[in-house]
């Protein structure tokens, strides 16, 4: 065993050759592994989505920084945290959400048209709709609206007055 030269260490020899099997006829090619490790379909939907929005990968910076929080030694040892920067509208994603940086490359690409689909289409995006409901929920009741509800409770109240029946001391006088 030599101590000089590690690729000759027996684990790397390993590594090596299940690398090799890999790239057999009968192996999965470079072409058909996943990029993200999600799903084939998650990838060409991404893509196609990035494309529909103008999103090109050379107008984005990839950077990969050490993530902190849950995941422990795996986490704080590898460069799990993707950071992305599109370049023509200065937006900036960070995604640390996973433990896997393939995962968090993915995530960070899905965040990133999210936010130049809300950039580009306004109104009609996703998130603004939703935010819009919101809103809707929150905002007053019109004046009319507000005396139709209290009508509505004053006649529920007097049914409930009519059904319980108390007599009265009157009542039992002869």
């Amino acid at each position: 065993m030599c101590l000089v030269n590690p690729p000759c260490l027996p684990y790397n020899k390993r590594k090596i050759r299940a690398v090799n099997e890999i790239e057999k006829p009968g192996g999965i090619s470079g072409e058909d592994m996943p990029v993200f490790g999600v799903s084939k379909e998650k990838e060409e939907a991404l893509q196609k989505r990035m494309e529909s929005l103008g999103i090109q990968e050379k107008d984005i910076v990839e950077k990969f920084i050490r993530s902190g929080g849950k995941g422990g030694q795996k986490v704080n040892k590898t460069s799990t945290c993707v950071y992305l920067k599109h370049i023509p509208t200065e937006i900036e994603v960070k995604c640390q959400i996973e433990r896997y940086q393939g995962l968090n490359r993915y995530l960070a690409r899905k965040i990133l048209a999210d936010k130049i689909e809300s950039m580009i289409r306004g109104k009609e995006s996703e998130e603004q709709q939703r935010i819009e409901k919101i809103r809707r929920q929150k905002r007053k009741r019109s004046k009319k609206a507000k005396m139709k509800m209290l009508e509505e409770k004053r006649k529920q109240s007097q049914k409930k007055k009519e059904r319980s029946y108390r007599p009265q001391p009157e009542d039992f006088e002869p």
